[in-house]
């Protein structure tokens, strides 16, 4: 992965050249090197990448635009991986807020961030708020993508995670117990659909 930064960098500049530092495709070619960085552990570095699309995407495409939503979150990712999450708390929240009113409540872009949401609220101590939404995401998640989806058993360790914040071991456990068997049965599914 370190040899596709000098690529992804070089089609930034090259990009930045040709079509200038607010166009769209320039964005997206900065939004992939923020997105590489990241994967490197180079967050502040993603961070500052990631700060700078944002305010030019708000700027060109407006804060409503999905790019512009999609820069929200990356930043807020940014933002919780630096240990800042009452900063990533305020972004997901409006980039939720936005995107219930542009996709709707169940879309899977919208399920992302409602559970972004819910692990800056467990992650700043507010586990009754945190449970909330990651109940609701669940409850969703399990009725638009189905109980097996890995999104979905995510969702279920999330609330697991609440429940036992909140001292319930015991609905804690059984959550975690049916995760287990979930994931248990997929690999024996596909251990049986092999090659």
């Amino acid at each position: 992965m370190p040899r596709a930064i000098p690529l992804y960098e070089r089609v930034l500049a090259d990009r930045r050249r040709v079509l200038g530092d607010d166009h769209p495709h320039t964005l997206t070619s900065r939004n992939s090197v923020a997105a590489y960085l990241r994967k490197l552990g180079e967050t502040q570095a993603a961070r500052e990448v990631d700060e700078d699309t944002l305010a030019r995407r708000r700027r060109v495409l407006g804060p409503d635009h999905p790019a512009t939503l999609t820069s929200q979150h990356n930043l807020s990712q940014d933002l919780s991986r630096l240990g800042m999450h009452q900063a990533a708390r305020e972004l997901d929240a409006d980039t939720l807020a936005r995107r219930r009113t542009a996709h709707g409540h169940d879309h899977p872009w919208t399920l992302i961030t409602a559970s972004n949401l819910a692990s800056d609220l467990r992650q700043l101590g507010e586990a009754e708020a945190a449970r909330d939404l990651d109940a609701d995401t669940l409850a969703r998640r399990r009725r638009v993508l189905g109980d097996d989806h890995p999104q979905t058993l995510a969702s279920a360790s999330n609330l697991a995670k609440d429940l036992e914040q909140l001292g319930d071991h015991q609905a804690a456990a059984g959550l975690r117990a049916e995760v287990r068997h979930r994931r248990r049965g997929q690999g024996e599914a596909a251990q049986a659909n092999g090659p």
